[in-house]
């Protein structure tokens, strides 16, 4: 199991596209912007105040509200961050004033960048990378755009404890609709998880002795230490498991393998009672809806099968040229998504007629961890009505497929171009598809081994 991070640059860098840009130096009235992304990654060096002025131009210039945004709401954000991380380590200055924005682009970064410059040059060496990342993952974030991301690849490698909380809904990010408690959804084979005896459905109390959840509210970072612990990290795990009521403390070591990684296969199949054929899809990666309608086929080799469950379960999104592929393997002559600018000018997206149909019922599991491609297919799913939802509401993270772009430190940003709406033309960012039949899986029936959304869609399908 990868680590989300790792998966979230791998995503982007799949995604990479562009035009190189001409550098020149921060204080020019055009400073440098990102570029295309060569074949080999560049190596890593200490981000600067030119790095964060790629980024701002990087953002004017590809992402989906550039054309519009006020350099404002992204410079004020920034600059309120930096000076909270001197005052977090005791490092403020009496002449960190904010520095006089007026919405016009190239001077306020002129302001911006030498504010920035004189306050740097007061501080510790020892802090400065700390400072520019503080600074640059403020102007991200201040996009609240969950497609938007800055990543800079660490030195050390992070390892996965081998888990995936139900709570998680990316890179060390919570779901904003989850209360508590958090339990295992999936375990990896062979990781230090499994090792230790971790089990779907234990419910996850405290991590490092820290609790998960206070009052029903995510504590924060606390998923980093599961998702992204530090190769030879010790992290301590107390558990709770429903169908003994037995609380166990763990304490497992993230051990980099010594060989590749475990992985799991991206598409798994097997026949459910009643000649009805499951398919777990776990990411729209290149080539997986090929993989899913093989799947169907082999199963329905020797028999006549009566529908197919789709369990789209923990799918963290991909490529959109798969989600059109499985779309069309079940609905012909469709728009199944829109592609928007920042003026609503929108594009259809049209289901591809060459495809073959399915010619089969269709039921298709749904929790939180169904993500952007997965949402988009969900979205075609509801409002083209050729299959039916069944589990919980998708995560609504698709705010749209974008490009991903490389800075002076070695580091990357990922930007939607574009904003997708759903077939009917409604927002699913931040929204979600609810589905037709609510058959959320819980603590208690993983790890009863138990699947209510199985056999929702098998009493569907009768």
């Amino acid at each position: 199991m990868k680590s989300l991070k790792l998966l979230a640059i791998v995503a982007v860098a799949a995604t990479f596209a562009g035009t190189a840009t001409v550098s020149a130096s921060p204080e020019s009235s055009r400073p440098a912007s990102c570029q295309r992304p060569p074949e080999e990654p560049p190596p890593l060096k200490p981000t600067t105040v030119t790095t964060i002025g790629q980024v701002y131009h990087c953002v004017f210039d590809n992402y989906f509200s550039g054309p519009v945004l006020d350099s404002r709401a992204l410079l004020q954000p920034a600059f309120a961050a930096l000076t909270q991380e001197l005052q977090r380590r005791g490092l403020d200055q009496a002449t960190a004033g904010a520095p006089v924005l007026t919405g016009k682009r190239d001077a306020d970064w002129r302001s911006f960048s030498r504010a920035y410059q004189d306050i740097i040059a007061k501080l510790p060496q020892d802090v400065h990378q700390a400072i520019a990342e503080v600074t640059i993952n403020a102007m991200v974030g201040s996009l609240n755009d969950n497609h938007a991301r800055w990543m800079r690849p660490t030195e050390r490698d992070t390892v996965p404890v081998g888990f995936m909380p139900s709570h998680a809904r990316g890179p060390g990010r919570t779901d904003p609709a989850t209360s508590g408690p958090a339990f295992v959804v999936d375990v990896l084979p062979g990781s230090a998880a499994a090792n230790a005896g971790i089990k779907l459905g234990d419910e996850i109390l405290a991590v490092n002795d820290v609790p998960l959840f206070i009052n029903g509210v995510a504590v924060p970072q606390v998923v980093e230490w599961l998702m992204e612990a530090r190769d030879g990290q010790q992290v301590k795990l107390t558990t709770r498991r429903p169908s003994t009521g037995e609380t166990k403390t763990y304490t497992v070591t993230a051990t980099k393998p010594a060989g590749p990684p475990p992985q799991r296969e991206v598409v798994e199949s097997k026949l459910l009672p009643g000649d009805v054929a499951y398919v777990r899809l776990r990411g729209f990666e290149p080539g997986s809806a090929d993989k899913v309608l093989k799947a169907i086929a082999d199963l329905g080799e020797d028999r006549e099968l009566r529908g197919v469950v789709l369990d789209l379960r923990g799918n963290g999104g991909g490529s959109p040229d798969e989600v059109k592929k499985l779309v069309s393997s079940w609905v012909h002559n469709k728009t199944y998504s829109y592609w928007c600018d920042v003026k609503d000018k929108c594009t259809p997206n049209k289901t591809d007629d060459s495809v073959p149909l399915v010619g089969l019922p269709l039921v298709t599991l749904t929790d939180r961890g169904c993500a952007s491609a997965c949402d988009a297919f969900s979205s075609a799913v509801k409002d083209l009505k050729f299959g039916t939802l069944v589990g919980a509401r998708t995560a609504g993270a698709v705010s749209g497929p974008g490009s991903g772009w490389v800075l002076d430190d070695g580091s990357m940003i990922g930007l939607p171009k574009i904003h997708e709406i759903g077939p009917n033309r409604q927002k699913v960012d931040t929204v979600g598809v609810p589905p037709d039949h609510f058959a959320p899986i819980t603590a208690a029936d993983l790890s009863a081994g138990r699947d209510p959304g199985v056999g929702k869609a098998l009493a569907l399908l009768r």
